[in-house]
């Protein structure tokens, strides 16, 4: 129940919070705002990312199976899909990087290439339900979802001029991996499926290591500390599962075996997964 209180001379008027005099950077107070568990807003859905570079630039003989198998799969499930760059992304961050662009521009031009793939993608699903889905219509994503429609989004978070500057990198470090990753854990998806080019995760890229170790399951904290030279999915994704409340399994497929999707979604562990056990939390009476 809400509490009124009134203090001072002109007797101002407050509402009582826990948080009303507290500093927001007092680590005390921070760990002690967590402790309700987080809503899963929409449980039963399922994130499917379509890798640019790995799947769309492929063309039509990568693609369009991969979608062939999405609307059968959504007879059963309720999807929602998210699109790479891919190579236009990469000449797009080339030309910046040679102009002297600094990251949080690179960042803001980037993600129009992304915006392209969705179009492409939803003219092609747009006899089956296909939408695209803007970032500030997320509020009419039930009713899409309940319509039978295909929801299809840009994976490249919306950070544009506020890119967090990545140290030795003018690359921006939260990419498309990391945007539909942070919509799974949002929404409180049921899984969250990334689609690439190759049977999921090795120890270096089989492209230009034939002797690479492919790794069928392993944590992100593994990861993390392995310090693989080279990562099929984004390293902030994993640095981001740590700390995550929902999406604390992620499953990486080869798009170009179709097939793998129906089982991927039914749970079954191909491809590589990817899990964050939980860590202890930190004690609120912590010194």
């Amino acid at each position: 129940m809400t509490e009124i209180i009134q203090e001072g001379a002109g007797r101002r008027t407050h509402i009582r919070s826990p948080l009303m005099r507290e500093s927001l950077m007092d680590r005390h107070v921070l760990t002690a705002t967590d402790q309700q568990p987080v809503l899963p807003i929409l449980p039963d859905v399922h994130v499917v990312h379509i890798g640019g570079a790995s799947i769309l630039d492929r063309g039509k003989a990568a693609i369009v199976p991969l979608l062939d198998e999405i609307v059968r799969c959504r007879q059963k499930y309720k999807i929602l899909l998210g699109v790479g760059g891919g190579a236009r992304m990469r000449h797009t961050y080339h030309i910046a990087l040679d102009l002297g662009i600094p990251t949080g521009g690179l960042a803001m031009v980037a993600g129009a290439v992304n915006e392209q793939n969705r179009y492409m993608v939803q003219a092609l699903l747009a006899k089956h339900g296909g939408v695209v889905l803007h970032k500030d219509h997320y509020v009419v994503l039930p009713l899409w979802l309940a319509s039978g429609m295909i929801p299809i989004l840009s994976g490249m978070p919306p950070y544009h001029y506020w890119e967090p500057p990545t140290g030795v990198q003018r690359i921006p470090h939260y990419r498309e991996d990391f945007g539909l990753f942070m919509v799974s854990e949002v929404l409180g998806a049921a899984s969250m499926i990334f689609v690439k080019d190759e049977n999921g995760l090795y120890t270096a890229d089989p492209k230009r290591h034939p002797e690479a170790r492919f790794i069928p399951t392993i944590t992100a904290q593994e990861i993390l500390a392995s310090d693989f030279p080279d990562l099929i999915i984004d390293r902030s994704v994993l640095e981001s599962m740590v700390h995550a409340r929902n999406t604390r399994r992620i499953q990486i497929i080869n798009g170009l075996k179709p097939e793998l999707l129906a089982r991927a979604l039914a749970g079954e562990p191909v491809g590589t997964v990817i899990t964050a056990p939980p860590v202890e939390k930190e004690s609120v009476n912590a010194p």
